[in-house]
């Protein structure tokens, strides 16, 4: 057989499309979003069908210390709080917002009871992104209970939080921790941020 350059070339897409055919079900689609590696290995084939194991039952049941919330869900948290609040302002197709999201989820565990965190898609609520005036991806939000001293005055419709700090870019956890007591419980600033 004499082979050219444009019949090799031809060769090459029938062979893409023949490999894909051959791959088992549970191989044709990974799934790539802020799941863990154990999550993606939940979905094992046997016998030709895909079955789901335990692990991903279990990491979706596990309710997360920094949850998502909706701009309304925002609205209710910063009328009735009793605790600071971090918001992590992000997008899912942010490659430093996903590189963050552990850090700051191991943050919320560590300081759940102390500090109020959660997370807020920008590209779902771009209403609340915009009156936060979110510019750049990530951004941690620091916000304190505004209390009022006696001698000032003010109606119903005054601020309720004070904004103690704007954190642009991705920060890992030992720094989310350190913002949080200097802001909130008077310990000192950090001096670097990681």
């Amino acid at each position: 057989m004499n082979w050219t350059k444009s019949s090799i070339f031809g060769l090459v897409p029938m062979l893409l499309v023949a490999s894909a055919l051959v791959l088992p079900p549970a191989a044709a689609f990974i799934p790539t979003s802020q799941a863990t590696r154990d999550q993606r290995r939940a979905f094992v084939t046997r016998g030709g069908g895909v079955e789901r194991c335990d692990v991903a039952m279990r990491a979706t049941a596990e309710e997360k210390a920094a949850p998502l919330v909706t701009g309304a869900e925002l609205e209710v948290m910063l009328t009735e709080w009793d605790e600071p609040i971090v918001i992590d302002a992000y997008a899912t197709w942010c490659g430093p917002c996903l590189l963050m999201a552990p850090e700051f989820e191991a943050a919320a565990k560590e300081l759940k009871g102390k500090v109020r965190m959660c997370k807020l898609d920008t590209d779902q609520e771009p209403e609340m992104a915009n009156r936060l005036n979110i510019m750049g991806l990530p951004t941690l939000l620091f916000l304190d209970k505004f209390d009022r001293s006696e001698d000032e005055e003010g109606g119903e419709g005054d601020a309720k939080a004070v904004l103690k700090d704007r954190i642009e870019g991705a920060i890992r956890k030992e720094s989310i921790i350190a913002l949080c007591e200097h802001h909130f419980f008077g310990g000192p600033r950090p001096e670097q941020l990681s």
